[in-house]
């Protein structure tokens, strides 16, 4: 068994001989993208899993060992990782944990200390846990973010954007019920080649393997001649795409008739680069670093450019550039506020109007701050510049019913509907 090591602070340590022995687990937030993560982490050596206890019920062990006052995704955060523990299904001296974090304002910053603290209650103090972050605020000896990863990530995440695209713009039109579904496990299993190959190729874009999954999916037969309201998801990026923190969201609209858009979640990394080169601008900070920030941005655009004209090729909706996509918040909300989602969530439900999608479920924690500001603060301001704006905000809190919550996206789909016609 790896020994037990700990930094200056007391802060215990990923090893490299855990590499070899533990199994990092992995919560289930946004399901089209960290899929990808196993074959990232396999391929880079590391045994993961991406943990499948998605029962609302974990809440009530996240509530058990957090403060009652803290927002919903972390109480799921939590209570998933600890109900996966209890369940037995592990060897628990040979699990490790691992979770993003941004470093910005928002509570999620704090989730890493929250896990922790809830692990010591639970008396799972000798489970490490694995902060992934690009500010450099904890590093483990055993895992590492070299530039190799760095590219799978980003990758990973474009696929996890492209398939959810395809998917969400197919599923509502299909021909054969459940055919979106064989065709979105089938690439999966394709996708996940990319992953494996030799350090050189990974470098190269994989084009090809991208234009055989939008081909594969163009494929299937649709029937779009009854029209259906496009419906906007926006939000706080846990419960913006995890279906366990949304009450399965975008299986709902579906079921009640409509094409669901969910934003990229790329845009939210790009949008964290950008804000790091606001704060360099403003207050001053290493070049650099903004330098690094920037040709982040510059790179991951052109990578992302090629599946756009893919996109178009095969008559599929092609997603906003991120430059577009930010200049959609001038003179709406200012570039300094990006603390959670900041300007990112007005912008996004201005780019959805523009696209014809007007109609829009804003997610948010019940108290989550940035979220009330950047969100349901701009509603006013936005449907006074887009009259035809149709959006409901919707909190997700132990407190509020799902029965609630549908009662007023279904008022929001029978407006959209009414405006169809």
């Amino acid at each position: 068994m790896a020994e037990l090591k700990y930094d200056d602070t007391g802060r215990l340590l990923f090893t490299e001989e855990m590499k070899e022995e533990y199994t990092i687990l992995i919560p289930s937030m946004a399901p089209y993208h960290f899929r990808y993560f196993i074959p990232i982490l396999e391929s880079e050596g590391y045994q993961a899993e991406i943990l499948e206890n998605t029962s609302f019920d974990v809440i009530h062990t996240g509530m058990k060992y957090s403060h009652n006052d803290i927002c919903v995704p972390a109480m799921l955060v939590i209570g998933q990782f600890i109900d996966a523990i209890q369940s037995g299904g592990y060897d628990i001296h040979k699990v490790a944990l691992i979770i993003t974090q941004t470093g910005g304002g928002c509570r999620a910053s704090n989730y890493v200390s929250l896990i922790r603290k809830a692990f010591k209650e639970a008396g799972y103090d000798f489970i490490p846990i694995i902060s992934v972050n690009a500010v450099g605020l904890e590093k483990n000896p055993g895992f590492e973010i070299t530039a190799t990863v760095l590219l799978k990530l980003i990758t990973g995440l474009m696929m996890g954007d492209m398939i959810m695209q395809l998917y969400n713009e197919i599923a509502p039109y299909e021909k054969v019920k459940g055919e979106t579904e064989q065709v979105y496990k089938d690439v999966n299993n394709l996708l996940d080649d990319y992953f494996y190959y030799p350090a050189r190729k990974v470098f190269y874009h994989p084009k090809k393997l991208f234009e055989k999954v939008v081909k594969r999916f163009s494929q299937i037969a649709v029937d779009k001649s009854t029209p259906k309201p496009k419906v906007g998801i926006v939000g706080e990026i846990y419960v913006k795409y995890s279906p366990l923190g949304n009450n399965n969201l975008e299986q709902t609209l579906r079921d009640e008739g409509c094409e669901v858009i969910t934003p990229n979640i790329l845009d939210f990394f790009l949008y964290t680069f950008d804000s790091s080169i606001h704060d360099i601008e403003q207050y001053g900070g290493s070049k650099v670093t903004k330098w690094v920030y920037k040709f982040l941005i510059r790179f991951i655009e052109h990578r992302r450019n090629s599946v756009r004209k893919l996109l178009k090729k095969y008559g599929f909706r092609s997603f906003t550039h991120y430059q577009e996509l930010r200049d959609y918040a001038d003179g709406v909300i200012d570039k300094g506020m990006h603390v959670g989602e900041g300007w990112l969530l007005t912008a996004e439900m201005i780019e959805l109007i523009h696209i014809g999608a007007p109609n829009i479920v804003c997610t948010q924690p019940f108290g989550c701050l940035p979220n009330h500001i950047a969100g349901k603060g701009m509603f006013k301001k936005i449907k006074k510049a887009y009259p035809e704006s149709n959006i409901v905000a919707i909190d997700y809190d132990t407190s509020a019913t799902e029965i609630n919550q549908l009662n007023r996206i279904k008022l929001m789909i029978t407006n959209a509907k009414n405006n169809l016609v």
